[in-house]
C-alpha cells in the first residue's frame, strides 16, 4: 500500500516453559545463531518503516543479543500475561504507523518470500487485519483456526488449543503466530481483550475475533508448515536445527562444494565456502569461518572464525579457532591452531602439533609434537619434534622470534623472551635461554657422562 508505514513487532518476551532452559527461548541456538537472529534477518530485509522487539523474561541477555542489530529497538513487557497484554505494553511505539505485523520471535524458518506474499495480499485485499497459518497432521498445543460459513468472508476466528471443543481441536489448520493489523481498527479493540480463558492471559488472537465481530475484513492466509511452525521444546528444537542443517548442506552443495556426507557435517549460517572445497564426514564449521577454492577439511576437523585460502589442506582431527591458513598451508592430523595464529603460505603444522598467537612464515613446518605460543617464525624454518618456546613464567606472556631458514633441533626449550637469528640452529636436546646470533649453533645441555659398569651393580644391589 503506497506511502503507508509499516512497523514489525517481534513477541519475545515469553519464558518458553517446555523448553527447561536458563536462557531466553529467542536465544536458544539453531546451529551457532539464536534462532531470534535468523527472524531478525528475515524481517529487516522487508523494507520497515521500524523494528521492535518484545523482552520480558531474562530480557537483559535478550537486550544485549540486539546490540548485533542496532535499527532494532527493545521494548518491555514487564509481566507476561499474554501475547495481548503484551501488544498493549507497546501500544505507544506501534501506533506511530500504518501497519503493524506481529510475529512470534520463534519462527527462524520463516522466509522472506512467504513474508513479502503475505504483506502484499494484506495490502491489496485492503484488510484490516490479516493472518498466517499452517496445516499440520499434528495440531496439539496450536490454536486452531476457524473460518466462518463463508470462509474468510465470514469471519475468522482463533481458538487455542486448551479453549478448543473436541470438534475444534480435530480441525488441522492452525495460528502460526504472524499478524498484521490496520493500526487504526487494531486500536479499537486492544484494550477490549479479555482474559477470561483456561489460561487468565489476554491473547491477541482475540482482537482478531473482535474485527470479524464488528464486520471488518479479516482474512488468512496459509503458509508452509515447515517454515510456519513454531519451537516449543527442546525436540523441536533439535528437528528444526536438522532442517536448517540440511538445508545450508543443500545450499552449498548446490554452488559446488563436495560434501561426501551431507548427514555427518555441519556448517554454521554465517560460513563462507568457495567452489570445489571438499568436506569430509564429522566436519563442523562455525562462526565467520571462510574456506577458499580446492581446500580440503578433512575428517572431524573443527573450525571456528577461521579463514582458510586456497588449497589447504587439513588432513583430519584438526581444530582451527580465530586464526588463518593461506594458501596451499597444510595441517594435521591432530594440529590445534588458535587464538590468531597464521600460517603463511605451503607452512605446516602437523601431527600433535599446537599452535597459539603464533606466525609461521612460508614453506616452513612443524612437523610433530610441538608447542609454539607467542611465536614468529621467519620462511623455510624447520622445527624438531618436540620443540616448545616456554613463553609463559605464571605471570605473564614472553615472545619468541626466530629468523628465516632456522633448524631447530628436537626436544629444544626456547625460553622466551629470546630471538634466533637468520640461519641459525639449536642441537637437540637444548634449553635456549639468550638469543642465538645469525648462522650461529646453539647448544644448551648438560655434558654427557657415562658411568661404566653401572647395570652390573643395580643388578647386584637388587639381590
Amino acid at each position: 500500500m503506497e506511502n503507508s508505514t509499516l512497523g514489525i513487532l517481534v513477541m519475545a518476551a515469553g519464558k518458553g516453559t517446555r523448553m527447561k532452559s536458563g536462557l531466553p527461548k529467542v536465544l536458544l541456538p539453531i546451529l551457532d545463531k539464536p534462532m531470534l537472529g535468523y527472524l531478525l534477518e528475515t524481517v529487516s530485509n522487508c523494507g520497515p518503516d521500524g523494528v521492535a522487539v518484545l523482552v520480558g523474561h531474562e530480557g537483559e541477555q535478550v537486550c544485549d543479543y540486539l546490540k548485533a542489530f542496532p535499527g532494532v529497538e527493545p521494548l518491555w513487557q514487564r509481566e507476561q500475561l499474554g501475547t495481548g497484554h503484551a501488544v498493549q505494553a507497546a501500544r505507544g511505539w506501534w501506533e506511530r504507523f500504518d501497519h503493524v505485523l506481529v510475529l512470534n520471535g520463534d519462527l527462524p524458518l520463516l522466509s522472506l518470500a512467504t513474508l513479502r506474499s503475505f504483506l502484499g495480499e494484506h495490502f491489496e485485499a485492503k484488510a484490516a487485519c490479516s493472518l498466517l497459518s499452517f496445516v499440520t497432521e499434528h495440531p496439539e498445543g496450536y490454536g486452531r483456526v476457524i473460518r466462518g460459513p463463508g470462509g474468510d468472508g465470514g469471519g475468522v476466528t482463533i481458538v487455542e488449543h486448551k479453549d478448543a471443543s473436541p470438534e475444534q481441536r480435530l480441525v488441522r489448520a492452525v495460528n502460526a503466530g504472524c499478524y498484521i493489523f490496520e493500526v487504526k481498527e487494531l486500536s479499537l479493540v486492544i484494550d477490549r481483550i479479555k482474559n477470561d480463558n483456561a489460561q487468565g492471559e489476554y491473547y491477541l488472537p482475540d482482537a482478531v475475533a473482535l474485527m470479524s465481530q464488528a464486520g471488518l475484513k479479516v482474512r488468512g492466509s496459509v503458509a508452509d508448515e515447515e517454515e510456519a511452525s513454531g519451537v516449543n521444546t527442546q525436540a523441536e528444537l533439535a528437528a528444526m536445527t536438522l532442517r536448517v542443517r540440511n538445508a545450508l548442506a543443500e545450499s552449498w552443495m548446490a554452488k559446488g562444494v563436495r560434501i561426501l556426507d551431507p548427514s555427518a557435517v555441519w556448517i554454521g549460517p554465517d560460513v563462507e565456502l568457495a567452489p570445489d572445497v571438499s568436506l569430509m564426514p564429522g566436519v563442523q564449521i562455525w562462526g565467520k569461518s571462510v574456506v577458499g577454492e580446492g581446500s580440503l577439511v578433512g575428517p572431524y576437523c573443527i573450525l571456528r572464525n577461521a579463514r582458510l585460502g586456497r588449497r589447504v589442506c587439513l588432513t583430519a582431527h584438526v581444530v582451527v579457532e580465530d586464526s588463518v591458513l593461506c594458501d596451499e598451508a597444510k595441517a594435521g592430523p591432530f594440529a590445534y591452531i588458535r587464538e590468531g595464529s597464521l600460517l603463511k603460505d605451503r607452512a605446516f603444522a602437523g601431527k600433535f602439533v599446537e599452535l597459539k598467537k603464533t606466525t609461521v612464515g612460508e614453506n616452513s613446518k612443524i612437523p610433530h609434537l610441538s608447542y609454539m605460543g607467542d611465536a614468529v617464525l621467519g620462511e623455510n624454518v624447520n622445527i624438531g619434534a618436540g620443540s616448545v618456546t616456554c613463553n609463559y613464567d605464571g605471570k605473564n606472556k614472553f615472545p619468541t622470534t626466530i629468523g628465516d631458514r632456522c633448524f631447530v633441533g628436537s626436544d629444544t626449550m626456547m625460553v622466551a623472551p629470546v630471538v634466533l637469528g637468520d640461519d641459525s640452529a639449536t642441537a637437540a636436546g637444548s634449553t635456549i635461554t639468550a638469543d642465538v646470533p645469525a648462522g650461529a649453533l646453539a647448544v644448551g645441555r648438560a655434558r654427557q657422562k657415562n658411568i661404566e659398569g653401572w647395570a652390573s651393580r643395580k643388578h647386584q644391589m637388587g639381590k
